[in-house]
């Protein structure tokens, strides 16, 4: 089939092309309109039609392959590996499902999950797509701050989570960050459902906290039917952060999803029902939701979801994974492969990856120098792609699984189905020809699968992300990018102050904020910095009231430590930044806008360019100082 034409029905006749696809998934009842659009830019599909995602993931392969693999979870920290059939799987959900019905939880309830990557935090997911509530999973590592924010927005009626966590051998106890962003939140759960690891002590809160393994001995032989919803009720919320402090809620549907997904893994993923996909990426991340729990489960697929490093034990790990379980597709990110670049070579040759039919990799650009080694030790395709945790499935790739059209380094690929994508000039909002910068948007209405809104802030869907050109609604992915004369396009870099670090978005403001909470701290400006191995690293300069304190190196060198640790404990390690430099004053505009561009294009060694706006040029020179320093 020809791509360039597949993907030209999916924008002349969306409604036919959708309708098509949405008999890849099962439904209860029918839709009876395709899309709804009244209400731009909200868009609704598959109106009237009633699904359910567990359904689709789990219980209707239990017919046909009940005791075929379904979720691998391995974890080298634990030395721990178990596999659950199809029919296995829905037994363990079910239980999970009786459990949180007993606990109050009810349909369109929210579940916060805050877990490891363990094989209970994917029976909740699951659970709770399955009774109708809606999930909102954080990542394990963040701290309590960021924790309390995210439980004040979704208001969740249960928490679930484990006693702790753990990486490279160590414990990272759960239980009192959880403690402390509960206390510290507004909205009180009325349950903590708890994961009891063994691995670190928690004291248990009377009358609130509950033990998983206590519970589930009772709901044993528990069954639970699955609750069909209407197509656009809300699947989950996953916080993504932005330019203000506040985290923003993705909300997501069902059945635009689960069509979305079964799609995807059929024309980008190549799934074929009963193979093995190894994704490396962390439940608390968009990829873990899509490409983890979600999409292989409703391609019949069997899903390994991993906790551990990929050098522990040692850098074969992964390999060894692909072995022993025939892994067919794998996902990673670019980070995780320049690490494995600098191990020797024999830790990769040594195994039969022979099984494995390509490499995926997303969630920053791809560099040419990695995917030239990568390609050249595993002898498949590398496909790149490049998607948002709004977007929920790959907006520009190569989708194999509808024409074999070949890669081209540097560039995510083309723009897949379903995705009107444009580049338009910041200034004047006109088309960009071939070859030209321009904002990477989307016309609307937004594909399936796509956010829904901003949870309980339609006004904020808007106004972020619609609002970018004056005169004109178009969707802002608040990237820079180019496209060649052939369509492929190559993403440059945010227009925002949202920074990636090593596929994970940041944003610089909740940073910034967390510094500025530092007794000693009157001023900061947070910067995202090209490194070579994570994409990009944060990189902070600060201004401080007592300037004694840093008079000498080791006063500086305290200082720094001291900061880093303040974001520690307030938004969690992943978000600490790589340096803190002091300075005594900040570029701004005359206007008092930081000219954060000029700040990074310096950490990076560019021309800060138009600089006829700024302030006061000496506080430049202050920054280069500081980096020398």
């Amino acid at each position: 089939m020809n791509f360039a034409e597949f993907y030209q029905r999916s924008i002349d006749t969306p409604e036919q092309f959708w309708r098509d696809e949405a008999t890849l998934i099962d439904w209860n009842i029918p839709h009876t309109q395709v899309l709804d659009y009244s209400r731009p830019p909200f868009a609704k599909w598959f109106v009237g039609g009633r699904t359910n995602l567990c359904h689709n993931a789990v219980d209707r392969w239990c017919a046909t392959q009940g005791d075929k693999a379904a979720l691998i979870a391995i974890s080298t920290e634990t030395n721990t590996e178990k596999t659950y059939s199809f029919n296995e799987l829905q037994s363990e959900v079910e239980r999970c499902a009786a459990i949180m019905l007993a606990l109050g939880v009810g349909r369109g309830d929210r579940v916060l999950i805050y877990m490891p990557m363990i094989a209970e935090a994917a029976f909740a997911m699951l659970a709770c797509a399955r009774i109708g509530a809606i999930h909102s999973v954080v990542f394990g590592g963040f701290a309590a701050n960021s924790l309390a924010s995210r439980i004040d927005d979704a208001k969740p009626a249960l928490i679930v989570s484990a006693d702790a966590g753990s990486r490279n051998g160590k414990a990272i106890p759960y239980k009192h960050l959880l403690d402390a962003a509960i206390e510290l939140s507004n909205a009180k759960p009325a349950k903590v459902l708890l994961v009891d690891r063994g691995l670190a002590p928690m004291a248990l809160v009377a009358g609130r906290d509950v033990d998983y393994a206590t519970l589930r001995a009772v709901h044993l032989d528990a069954r639970v039917p699955v609750t069909w919803l209407e197509s656009n009720e809300a699947s989950y919320i996953l916080y993504t952060s932005g330019t203000t402090g506040k985290p923003k809620g993705v909300q997501r549907d069902v059945g635009g999803y689960a069509v979305a997904l079964a799609s995807s893994m059929k024309y980008n993923f190549c799934a074929k029902a009963g193979e093995t996909f190894f994704a490396t990426s962390d439940i608390g991340w968009v990829v873990g939701h899509s490409y983890i729990v979600y999409g292989p489960l409703i391609a019949g697929m069997a899903s390994i979801m991993y906790e551990g490093l990929p050098v522990c034990p040692d850098a074969g790990i992964w390999w060894s994974i692909v072995e022993k379980y025939k892994v067919t597709r794998m996902f990673s990110a670019p980070t995780a492969i320049r690490v494995l670049r600098k191990q020797p070579p024999e830790f990769m040759r040594k195994y039969d990856l022979s099984s494995l039919r390509a490499l995926y990799l997303a969630g920053e650009p791809l560099d040419e120098t990695t995917s030239q080694w990568i390609a050249g030790e595993l002898g498949v395709p590398i496909i790149d792609n490049y998607w948002q945790t709004e977007t929920g499935w790959p907006i520009l790739s190569i989708a194999k699984g509808v024409e074999d059209r070949p890669t081209r380094l540097g560039s995510p690929g083309v723009a897949m189905y379903g995705y009107k994508v444009k580049l338009l000039n910041e200034s004047t909002g006109e088309e960009c020809g071939a070859n030209e910068k321009g904002v990477l948007v989307i016309d609307g209405p937004l594909p399936p699968g796509c956010m829904q809104t901003v949870y309980g802030d339609d006004r904020r869907f808007v106004d972020t992300y619609w609002s970018t050109f004056a005169g004109r609604q178009v969707y802002s992915t608040f990237d820079w990018g180019v496209r060649d004369a052939d369509g492929y396009y190559f993403i440059l870099g945010r227009t925002d102050d949202v920074i990636n670090v090593a596929g994970h978005r940041l944003g610089t403001r909740e940073i910034e904020e967390s510094i500025s909470s530092h007794a000693n701290v009157s001023e900061v400006a947070v910067v995202g910095v090209e490194d070579k191995l994570k994409g990009q690293v944060a990189i902070a300069f600060a201004i401080v009231k007592h300037a004694e304190q840093i008079a000498t190196a080791e006063g500086r060198q305290a200082l720094e430590r001291e900061i880093m640790g303040v974001v520690d404990r307030q938004l969690g390690a992943v978000a600490r930044p790589a340096r803190v430099y002091f300075v005594p004053q900040l570029p701004k505009t005359r206007s008092g806008k930081l000219l954060r561009r000029s700040i990074q294009a310096i950490c990076e060694g560019r021309n800060p360019g138009d600089l006829t706006a700024i302030e006061d040029p000496a506080s430049l020179q202050q920054i280069k100082s500081a980096l020398q320093v």
